[in-house]
């Protein structure tokens, strides 16, 4: 099992950034992938980008393509989220997961609120 603590949200206003982080412990060595979800007030939980750990290969929703760029630091377990221009309907908890390599979500952090006034 992997614990995940998420970091970096906040207030901001329309067209502002925010980089959050995600450090990664336990059961992360086994696993395929990383990624963020987001989910607001009376929506689902959406997944908005994924990064692998040996290739780096990354995945984007389109809603967020050409804003958000997600990263990763092997040597620190940490996978980051840059997210530029932001808008207010990004209003959300942002959590960070583990993909096995089965490519099931495993472990899930506690979240962290990100919210963008307009």
């Amino acid at each position: 099992q992997a614990q995940l603590v998420e970091s970096g949200g906040g207030l901001v206003q329309a067209g502002g950034s925010l980089r959050l982080s995600c450090a990664a412990s336990g059961r992360t060595f086994s696993s395929y992938a990383m990624g963020w979800f987001r989910q607001a007030p009376g929506k689902e939980r959406e997944l908005v980008a994924r990064i692998t750990w040996s290739a780096g290969s990354t995945y984007y929703a389109d809603s967020v393509k050409g804003r958000f760029t997600i990263s990763r630091d092997n040597a620190k377990n940490t996978v980051y989220l840059q997210m530029n221009s932001l808008k207010p309907e990004d209003t959300a908890v942002y959590y960070c997961a583990v993909q096995s390599l089965s490519r099931v979500w495993t472990d899930w952090g506690r979240g962290t609120q990100v919210t963008v006034s307009s």
